[in-house]
C-alpha cells in the first residue's frame, strides 16, 4: 500500500462518513491489524467515537474483524481494506449500471445498499417502494411485488449476493473443541473473513411476505424522518426473512464493466457487428467461466450463429467476421478448435493487456506528442533498440530521438538495459538498449491515477467550502419555496422569494456548479482508467 492509495482512502473515508471514522480508518491502514485499546490509545479519541466509527466501517464491509494474532481469548483486532475503500470512488458508476440494465427500481436498490451496507430484503422493498412512490403522481403508488421482482433479478445475475455469517454466529459457539492448540497456528486462518461463495445458499432468494404499496411520506415536521426510522427499527412485523442481510457483489459489477470495455474496444477497432459476436460470446460463457480464467469456454461457430440477438448475419458472413476476429493483432478472440465449425473463445487476459497497452501508449501521445508516443510503441513491439535502431525504425532525426528517449527515460516510461561484451563494462564494448516494461509502468500510472484522483477530490471539497455561505442560503430558499408550492402559494409571493438570490450570486452559483460537474466528470474518467489498470494488473498476477 502506497501513500498515495492511503492519502486518497482517507478523502474517501472523511467525504463518506466523516472526520472521525477518516481518522480511524487511516490509522489502521497505516498501523495493520489492532485491537481496541491500541487503536484509542494512538488517535486520542474517545472510547465511544471510536466504537461508533468501528461500526460504521464494519457495517460497510471496509472493517473486518478476528481474534488476536496470540490465539484464543487475546483481544479483537481490527484491520481496514484498501481495496475496499477505494471502491467508494465508483459508486455513481455502480447505480449507473443498475439503471442501465433494471431501470430506476435497480437502481435505487443499489443506491440504498451501497448507502446502508448491508440490508435484509424486506426493508429494502419498502424502502425503495417508499421512494419510488413519492416520485410518482398523486394517486399512484408503486407495488411491493415489483419491487421484489427487481431485487430477485439482481440476485440471479448475481449483482446481490447475501453476506457471509459473521465468525461468532451461527454453529459455531455449539463446538467449543475445535479452536485448535496454542501451538498451532489458529489466528491466521480467521483473518480472511469468508468469502460470500463459499456459503451454498449465497444467492438464494428467501420466500418473503410483502403484500401491498409503497407509502407516500407527507412532508411534515423536520423529525419525521427520525420517528419512521425508530419507527421501522421496532416494527414487530414478520417477513419471513429476518438476519439474512444482503450487500453489493462488487466482483460481478466488476466482471460487467471488463466485459464492457472489451466490447466497446472491439467496436472501436472493428465495427458494430464484430461487437455483438463478441458481445453474445461473453453472454454465453459468463455463467461457466471463472472470474480468473484466461479465456472464456470454447464456443462452436454454430452456437454462436444460434445465440446471435435478431441480428440478420448469414452464416458465411459470421464465419468471415470470425475468422477476422481470430487474425487481428488485438487477439481479443482466438480459435481452440475446428469441431461443430471451429471453436472460438474469448481471450480475456490477452484483451487486458492490450486495453492497458493502447492506455500507457495514449498517455505518452498526450503527455509528450505523437513523436515520442511513436517511439513507445516502436519499443513496446520490438522490445529491445539501440538508440541508432530507434532512430532509424521511427524515422526521427537523431538528436530529436535522443531528446525524446531521455525524456521517457527521466519520467520511467521507458528502462535502459546494459548488455556488455567484457566484465569490466567499458562503455565502448557494452551496448545500450532501450525498452519499455509494461507491467511496472501500468503500476506507475496507477500511482498516478490516484494521485489525481486525491487531487480532484481536495480541489472540489476546497470549492464547496469557500462557497459554503451560498450553497446554504441557496438550499435555504429552495427549501421555502417547496413547501410554499405545496402549499398552494400565489406567484407573487414565490416570486418574491426567488428574487432573495441575487443576479450576481446566481452566476456565481452556476460557476460553482459547472465546475463542480466537471471535477466529478474527470474523477469518473479516471476511474475507468484506474479500473483497466487493476484489472490488467490483478490478471498478470492470476495468470
Amino acid at each position: 500500500m502506497t501513500a498515495q492509495e492511503v492519502r486518497l482512502c482517507g478523502l474517501l473515508l472523511q467525504e463518506h462518513f466523516g472526520e472521525v471514522v477518516a481518522k480511524v480508518g487511516t490509522h489502521l491502514l497505516r498501523s495493520g491489524a489492532q485491537n481496541l485499546r491500541t487503536i484509542i490509545h494512538e488517535t486520542g479519541i474517545s472510547l465511544d467515537l471510536v466504537k461508533k466509527s468501528l461500526c460504521v466501517l464494519v457495517q460497510h464491509g471496509v472493517c473486518v474483524f478476528s481474534s488476536g494474532r496470540r490465539g484464543v481469548g487475546s483481544p479483537t483486532e481490527y484491520r481496514t481494506s484498501c481495496e475496499r475503500i477505494l471502491r467508494i470512488l465508483r459508486y455513481p458508476r455502480y447505480i449507473y449500471t443498475a439503471k442501465t440494465l433494471y431501470g430506476d427500481t435497480g437502481e435505487l436498490i443499489i443506491e440504498e445498499l451501497l448507502q446502508r451496507g448491508d440490508m435484509t430484503m424486506s426493508s429494502t422493498v419498502k424502502t425503495v417502494a417508499d421512494r419510488l412512490t413519492q416520485n410518482m403522481e398523486e394517486g399512484r403508488s408503486m407495488e411491493y411485488s415489483e419491487v421484489s421482482s427487481a431485487f430477485s433479478k439482481l440476485v440471479e445475475t448475481h449483482f446481490l449476493q447475501r453476506c457471509p455469517p459473521t465468525a461468532g454466529a451461527g454453529p459455531t459457539p455449539a463446538t467449543p473443541a475445535s479452536p485448535a492448540t496454542p501451538g498451532t497456528p489458529a489466528a491466521p486462518v480467521s483473518t480472511a473473513p469468508p468469502t460470500p461463495e463459499s456459503f451454498p445458499d449465497c444467492y438464494k432468494v428467501p420466500q418473503v411476505t410483502l403484500i401491498g404499496r409503497g407509502k407516500r411520506q407527507l412532508s411534515g415536521e423536520d423529525g419525521e424522518d427520525q420517528r419512521n426510522a425508530k419507527k421501522a427499527k421496532m416494527d414487530p412485523e414478520v417477513h419471513g426473512d429476518e438476519g439474512i442481510y444482503w450487500q453489493v457483489n462488487f466482483e460481478r459489477f466488476h466482471l460487467h464493466f471488463r466485459d464492457q470495455a472489451i466490447i466497446s474496444a472491439v467496436a472501436n477497432k472493428l465495427d458494430q457487428t464484430s461487437s455483438e459476436i463478441v458481445r453474445t460470446m461473453l453472454r454465453m460463457s459468463e455463467v461457466t467461466t471463472s472470474p480468473t480464467a484466461t479465456c472464456t469456454k470454447p464456443l462452436s461457430a454454430n452456437e454462436i450463429f444460434r445465440s446471435l440477438p435478431s441480428y440478420n448475419i448469414p452464416r458465411p458472413i459470421l464465419d468471415q467476421y470470425l475468422t477476422l476476429l481470430v487474425d487481428d493483432p488485438m487477439e481479443f478472440v482466438g480459435k481452440a478448435g475446428e469441431s461443430g465449425g471451429g471453436m472460438y473463445v474469448v481471450n480475456l487476459h490477452r484483451a487486458l493487456a492490450n486495453l492497458a497497452r493502447a492506455t500507457l501508449e495514449s498517455v505518452v501521445q498526450e503527455r509528450f506528442g505523437s513523436r515520442s508516443a511513436r517511439i513507445f510503441r516502436l519499443l513496446l513491439r520490438k522490445r529491445h533498440l539501440e538508440q541508432k535502431q530507434v532512430e532509424d525504425f521511427a524515422m526521427i532525426p537523431a538528436k530529436e530521438a535522443k531528446d525524446m528517449l531521455y525524456t521517457l527515460l527521466s519520467q520511467n516510461l521507458v528502462q535502459l538495459q546494459e548488455i556488455p561484451k567484457t566484465p569490466d563494462y567499458a562503455p565502448s564494448r557494452t551496448f545500450y538498449l532501450y525498452t519499455v516494461n509494461q507491467l511496472p509502468t501500468a503500476r506507475m500510472l496507477l500511482q498516478d491515477c490516484y494521485k489525481t484522483v486525491a487531487n480532484l477530490i481536495e480541489r472540489r471539497l476546497f470549492e464547496t467550502k469557500e462557497s459554503k455561505r451560498l450553497l446554504e442560503k441557496s438550499q435555504r430558499i429552495e427549501a421555502i419555496l417547496a413547501s410554499l408550492q405545496a402549499s398552494g402559494a400565489e406567484p407573487e409571493q414565490l416570486t418574491e422569494v426567488e428574487e432573495m438570490i441575487t443576479a450576481s450570486e446566481k452566476q456565481q452559483l452556476e460557476a460553482l456548479r459547472l465546475h463542480i460537474n466537471k471535477l466529478d466528470s474527470a474523477e469518473n474518467q479516471v476511474d475507468e482508467t484506474i479500473f483497466l489498470l487493476e484489472s490488467y494488473i490483478n490478471s498478470t498476477s492470476t495468470s
